[in-house]
Order: structure tokens, then sequence, then C-alpha cells
């Protein structure tokens, strides 16, 4: 059965003169054709996720196509029954993704080798190749590649680091990454390069990319892979689902995000609804608390309602509140 809706991710690293402007035409035509979602534009290049009707996604898919620069623009597509988006935002960045480096890496001068689905399999299973996930950590707890290293980082900016303090797990290896749409992959493999990493590889197109290719039907993936909409998570894996996920408060199987209440943390979690009510959805003692938690708030509950679920758990209203 068809769906209404399609939402589009695509991205490309161009040089585009005047930004500024750019943004600003470009958040005005997508308003005028009926688009909904969130793209970014840069000197660098321009990466967005959209959605709309099949009509006005290809009105905006002609139109990007009509235009030299985005001639050979790929556009990852899936069907949906609604859009996950409300609002239309184009915003105009320094970088399309930051690695925070001093010297910025530009991806159509320096890049890993691409890698299409078949032969990043392949890559997985050659034991002599470490896989690395090029995504933030609550991504990689939500889904993977089996047996790709987790980086403990909680944004894209802190991988150098990390790779730069393990170093010596992966510097004599062949190195391969991925990322959701391929886009913070062209940064990152070519910095490795640069690093002095020998044999460096990407998925080329992402981990969405690999989901539809009718060879491989996104097998070696377990989980859902996250995306950054309503949505908040996509199936991969069209031969087997193997949920990864494990609830932050009992450990039990789960793929369903929250936000932690207390928004000075706003940590992205997995919980089953009993235990974002059983925990105030506070990822600690010191959030669940917190005067500021939004649980507590939208559901009205007094200080005797919280001291009792918090009794539950064997925990306390501190001695001030």
């Amino acid at each position: 059965m068809s769906k209404d809706y399609r939402v589009l991710l695509y991205y490309k690293y161009v040089h585009i003169e005047n930004p500024e402007e750019y943004t600003a035409k470009h958040l005005s035509f997508c308003k005028e054709v009926g688009l909904k979602g969130r793209i970014l534009v840069a000197e660098e290049g321009i990466n967005g996720t959209i959605a709309g009707t099949y009509d006005i996604t290809q009105q905006y898919i002609d139109e990007m196509h009509a235009d030299p620069r985005f001639s050979d623009l790929v556009f990852k597509v899936d069907e949906e029954e609604r859009a996950p988006f409300k609002k239309m935002f184009v915003r105009l960045r320094p970088e399309l993704v930051s690695l925070n480096l001093e010297d910025d890496i530009d991806p159509n001068e320096l890049t890993g080798e691409y890698l299409n689905p078949t032969e990043f399999r392949e890559a997985i299973l050659d034991e002599n190749t470490i896989v690395i996930d090029a995504r933030n950590d609550y991504e990689y707890d939500l889904g993977h590649f089996r047996g790709a290293v987790r980086p403990e980082i909680r944004t894209f900016r802190e991988l150098p680091q990390w790779i730069r303090d393990n170093k010596e797990q992966f510097m004599d290896k062949r190195v391969v990454t991925y990322c959701t749409g391929g886009i913070r992959c062209e940064k990152f493999s070519g910095w490795l390069v640069k690093e002095g990493f020998k044999d460096v590889g990407q998925l080329h197109g992402g981990i969405a990319t690999y989901g539809k290719d009718p060879e491989v039907q996104g097998d070696l993936w377990d989980g859902q892979m996250y995306v950054f909409d309503e949505r908040i998570s996509v199936p991969v894996n069209h031969k087997e689902h193997v949920i990864v996920g494990r609830d932050w408060f009992d450990g039990t199987p789960c793929e369903r995000y929250v936000n932690c209440a207390n928004p000075a943390c706003n940590r992205q979690i997995l919980s089953s609804e009993e235990n974002e009510h059983k925990y105030l959805r506070g990822c600690c003692h010191e959030c669940r608390v917190a005067p500021a938690n939004l649980y507590v708030k939208r559901n009205s509950l007094s200080e005797e309602e919280v001291a009792e679920r918090l009794a539950v758990i064997g925990e306390k209203l501190p001695a001030s509140v």
C-alpha cells in the first residue's frame, strides 16, 4: 500500500557563493511549495531532511537537479504515512558538520575510499578490519553494525580526540566507518587519512543506503537507525530484527527514546513507558528531584506524589525541597 508522504535525506559538499542569500531564497521556495523539514546551508554545501507529498517532493527534486551545482544530487527516499516535521527551517551554518578542527577537511579533496553496501558488508565480516561508528553514543545504542566500535562521544566534534586517545588500537588496521546518510563520514574518513591511517573506507550513502540495497537488505545491522525527526527511528535490517537497545533503568530490551525531563540535562535515554513514569523521566536522582523537572510540572505532581514515587525506587526528596 502506497503512503502519502515522502521523506528526502540528502547532502552535497559543493561551493555555494553567497550562502546567506541562497539560504533566504531556499527557505522561501520550500515554504512556497509546502515542504516541511530542516536544511542546513554553508559555504561548503547543503544538507537536508525534508518531507511532503509525492508531488511536492518531486518538485523539490526537479528544482535542485535543474541547478548545475546539484544536478547529480542523490536523494534517499522513505515513504511515510505522515510528515515527520511540523515546520520548515533553512539555516545558515559555518559548517555542515563540525569536527572542531583547526584545519577543516574538504571531502572533495580528501576523503576515504567509497564502499558500496556489498563491499561494506564484506568489510564487516573481515576480522582484520576495524569498523568505527562515526555517530553519537545514543545513536549507536539504538542500533549499529554488528561488531562496530562504539566511540564514547555525545557529539561528533568529540570524535577526533577520542580517536587520538585510542589510536594505538586502530593505526595498523584497515579502518572503515559509517554514519546515517554519509555526510559525517566524508569528513571523518578524510581526517583519518590526514592523521596517517593507511587504509580508510566509508559506507557510501550511509546506513540509509545500506538498508535499501536489494542485495544486502540491511544484513548485519542490529537494532534501529536513529533519525533526527519525529520518527526517532527507522528499520534497516529486512532479514531479521535484533533489538540491541537497553532500557536505561533496568537493562531490558528497549527501542523507545525519551529526553531526560531535567532541561539542564536533556540526555536522550531508552526507557519503557512504565519506567518513564516510575523514574519521573529523570536519568539520575539529581534530575528526578530537579525543580525544573518537566515531567513533574506537566503531570502536576505534588511534593507528596513525587516523594511516593521516589520511595518506590529507594530515593528521597532533598531536605531543602
